[in-house]
């Protein structure tokens, strides 16, 4: 260990898909003349080979981050102002093998492929995160051919049966906010668990969480994703295409018991309906409602009566990202098997305002992850799971 360890055959710039402002796609700048990083102290140098792709990559090109004014455009600012800077390189869920290390970091890491740990944390502690920010949006992210990151939150992860994309689909951006909405809200071995957006990436990774824990999940969803849903953990699939009496459709497939806690990505006008799957028969619970909110697909904005909240003595938490102590979790079981990836498709890093484009009219065989390859990683890490008929 000492100063850097850097091959020869590191380039000294790189491809990547810059972001340069607030908008539409327009705004993704492709360029093959960006500076490679090096290592600092404490830190490894990814050569990446996937990197998901997250709905807060849109949300934050697109301003949709507002705490104030519901119709400011903006970033994360939990720390007290905006770190997303332009020029910025998005992409948090990264996977690579390191190609050279910063002082203090052994060089034996050379070579190892690992998954990022996306988070920028605010300090050291393991078991909180109060100012959630992340790769991709205070710093550059790896929609990049290369990136350097700390050299503790690089985990090593060899499953040889794991291809990268697959394992960038398992990354912490989705399974880490999944199963911190799950620790937040306390979800126990046997507790019935609706999960709405159940065909994302959070929503696959509850599924799966749901069962690592023994709690037993019900997704909400579109009906042709439903069997792909079953096979993937959900006890059973409601259709989120007919609303109208949902309590008593869960009822049918719960046997009459109430739903423990709710794992939404939904919100807007469903937020009441999915409090009352909770709440119908409070005599019947052996816990209090639990609402964990860490999305709103369906809008920023719910009108909820707060006597239902205090008098059924709801409790609600918001999740952003997650711990320390949570990631390296989720690594084990990665690792140990007891988690598998959902891969929806690749694209090419230069084609990423397609990826974009069809991310946001997704279809109805839409289901996962879509993962983002660096050109020159294509044929062996991007063209096996290439879009070609799932369109």
């Amino acid at each position: 260990m000492g100063a850097e360890t850097r091959p020869d055959t590191v380039p000294t710039t790189m491809a990547a898909m810059q972001l340069v402002g607030h908008g539409d796609v327009d705004q993704l700048v492709y360029r093959e003349d960006i500076p490679t990083p090096h290592p600092g102290p404490g830190e490894v140098l990814v050569k990446v080979t996937a990197t998901a792709k997250n709905n807060t990559d849109r949300k934050a090109r697109e301003g949709l981050y507002p705490t104030q004014d519901k119709g400011e455009v903006t970033s994360f600012a939990m720390g007290g102002s905006p770190t997303l800077t332009f020029p910025r390189i998005q992409g948090a869920d990264v996977v690579g093998r390191v190609v050279a290390v910063g002082e203090g970091v052994a060089s034996s890491r050379i070579g190892e492929r690992g998954l990022l740990d996306f988070n920028l944390y605010p300090d050291d502690r393991r078991d909180i995160n109060l100012a959630p920010d992340y790769y991709g949006h205070g710093a550059d992210g790896g929609f990049a051919e290369y990136i350097a990151v700390p050299s503790d939150q690089f985990h090593r992860v060899e499953n040889p049966a794991l291809a990268d994309a697959e394992l960038a689909a398992m990354g912490m951006c989705s399974y880490q906010t999944a199963y911190h909405m799950m620790t937040a809200a306390d979800v126990k071995a046997g507790e019935r668990i609706l999960v709405t957006g159940a065909s994302g990436g959070v929503g696959t990774a509850l599924i799966q969480l749901c069962r690592a824990v023994g709690a037993v999940p019900y997704a909400l969803s579109q009906r042709d994703k439903a069997e792909a849903l079953r096979e993937l953990g959900a006890e059973a699939v409601l259709d989120r295409s007919d609303m109208s009496d949902f309590t008593e459709r869960v009822k049918a497939v719960t046997g009459g018991a109430p739903i423990d806690a709710v794992m939404d990505l939904v919100g807007g006008e469903m937020t009441d309906r999915f409090i009352d799957t909770m709440i119908f028969d409070m005599t019947a619970r052996a816990s209090y409602p639990r609402l964990s909110i860490a999305g709103a697909s369906g809008g920023n904005v719910s009108e909820i009566m707060w006597t239902r909240i205090y008098l059924y003595q709801v409790q609600i938490f918001g999740v952003s990202h997650g711990t320390r102590e949570e990631a390296e979790q989720l690594v084990e079981w990665i690792r140990g098997g007891q988690l598998q990836p959902v891969l929806h498709a690749a694209f090419r890093l230069s084609e990423l305002h397609e990826a974009e484009r069809y991310f946001v009219n997704r279809g109805s065989h839409y289901l996962g992850k879509i993962v983002i390859v660096p050109d020159a990683e294509w044929e062996r890490h991007g063209a096996p799971f290439a879009l070609e008929g799932k369109q």
